[in-house]
């Protein structure tokens, strides 16, 4: 069971980056797939999942600005993110299932937003 995450990168304010998550060891389709950040000093927060039944979340701070889907065929999640700002520049991890309890995580990205 593990999870790679792909795609981070510096980008300026208000750019666009898109981040992959690869599964591999199980079907993510029949779990709640998330992704969290950490931002640097903080500790690790949740801001997006997608449900098995599709259903999708995200926090205030992201909602309208990212947008999380999946490739079941190819058993992958993305992050795609837009209108970047700098209060985004944190590690980007993909978790199975949402918050603590979520004990399958990525190693993570580093997305910096900076101009």
């Amino acid at each position: 069971v593990n999870l790679v995450e792909s795609g981070g990168g510096l980008v300026q304010p208000g750019g666009s980056l898109s981040l992959t998550c690869a599964a591999s060891g199980f079907d993510l389709q029949y779990y709640t797939m998330s992704w969290a950040r950490q931002a640097p000093g903080k500790g690790l927060r949740w801001i997006s999942y997608i449900n098995p039944h599709g259903e999708i979340h995200y926090i205030d701070d992201v909602k309208g600005r990212f947008t999380i889907s999946r490739d079941i065929a190819r058993n992958t999640i993305h992050l795609e993110m837009n209108n970047l700002e700098p209060a985004d520049t944190a590690k980007y991890i993909c978790t199975r299932d949402w918050g603590p309890i979520s004990t399958v995580r990525g190693q993570g990205v580093q997305v910096t937003v900076s101009s």
